[in-house]
């Protein structure tokens, strides 16, 4: 059987989690948490590219 490469986690498995996390938090908060999701991870990104740009000077004049 094919495994996905989310940490190697077949469909039944990500179909269980799934279904704890809508039990958990419901339909309507779903969506929220994701956004929440989206916006941390964007944060994280430009983090890492500010300390990136702080750490390789020669970089910033390249943009």
């Amino acid at each position: 059987m094919e495994r996905l490469l989310i940490f190697g986690l077949g469909g039944q498995e990500i179909l269980f989690i799934a279904l704890i996390v809508l039990l958990l938090f419901g339909g309507r908060k779903i969506p929220e948490l994701m956004k929440g999701l989206g916006k941390g991870v964007k944060s994280f990104k430009d983090g890492m590219n500010g300390v990136e740009n702080d750490l390789n000077p020669d970089n910033n004049d390249k943009k």
